[in-house]
C-alpha cells in the first residue's frame, strides 16, 4: 500500500520508444520513497510501447494532465522515444513553463537533449548518453560524465545502465540524501556477492 511521504509529485512522461528501464526505475523507486508518481503518455493513447517491444499502460495521458499539480518533470530517454518526446510541442512548452517557474526537470540517456534545444542546459552541468554528447555541449551544458547529476533543480543522467543512481537522485531531491541511501541499501544497490 502507498504512503505518501512528500506532499510533492512527479510527473513521468513515456513516449512510444521510450526505454522501459530508465521510466520504470523512476516509478519504482518514487514509490518505495512514497514520492507520488503519475505516468504520463504523450499520446492519447494510455498504452505505451517501449524501444524493446514492452507494453507500458500509462496513468493518463498528456492532454489530461494538471501540470500545475506536479513538482517535477522526468523525461526518460531511449530510441525513438527521446525523439517523440522533443517533437511534442505540448511537453516542450510545459517543461519550459515549469523551468520558469523554478520547479525541477529530470532527464536521462539521450533525453538531456530535449533539455539542451529548449535552452534549459545553458551553463548547467549534465551528464548524457554519449550518443547526444554533441548535441547537449551544443545546448551549452558542462558535460560530465557521472551516473547522475544534479546542479541546482536540474537532474540528468546517462543510460540505463545509471537509472538506479537517476532514480535515487530523483529521491534525494525530494528526501534528503539519507533517505536515498537507506533506499539503495534496502533494493542492495551496490551490494557485493
Amino acid at each position: 500500500m502507498f504512503t505518501p511521504a512528500t506532499d510533492k509529485k512527479i510527473a513521468l512522461f513515456l513516449a512510444d520508444g521510450c526505454e522501459e528501464i530508465e521510466a520504470l526505475t523512476v516509478a519504482d523507486l518514487a514509490y518505495r520513497a512514497g514520492i507520488p508518481c503519475t505516468k504520463v503518455s504523450i499520446t492519447d493513447s494510455t498504452t505505451v510501447v517501449s524501444s524493446h517491444d514492452v507494453t507500458i499502460v500509462a496513468d493518463t495521458v498528456i492532454g489530461a494532465l494538471p501540470f500545475d499539480e506536479y513538482d517535477m518533470l522526468v523525461l526518460p530517454g531511449g530510441m525513438p522515444g527521446t525523439t517523440n518526446l522533443g517533437a511534442c510541442a505540448k511537453l516542450k512548452e510545459e517543461v519550459l513553463r515549469h523551468a520558469a517557474q523554478g520547479k525541477p526537470v529530470a532527464a536521462i540517456c539521450a533525453a538531456p537533449s530535449v533539455l539542451a534545444s529548449l535552452g534549459l542546459l545553458r551553463g548547467v552541468r549534465a551528464a548524457c548518453n554519449p550518443s547526444v554528447e554533441e548535441l547537449v555541449i551544443a545546448g551549452g551544458a558542462e558535460l560530465v560524465r557521472e551516473p547522475a547529476v544534479r546542479d541546482g533543480r536540474i537532474i540528468t543522467s546517462r543510460g540505463m545502465g545509471t537509472a538506479i543512481p537517476f532514480g535515487l537522485a530523483v529521491v534525494e531531491y525530494y528526501l534528503g540524501r539519507e533517505t536515498a541511501r537507506k533506499l539503495g541499501e534496502n533494493i542492495l544497490y551496490g551490494a557485493g556477492s
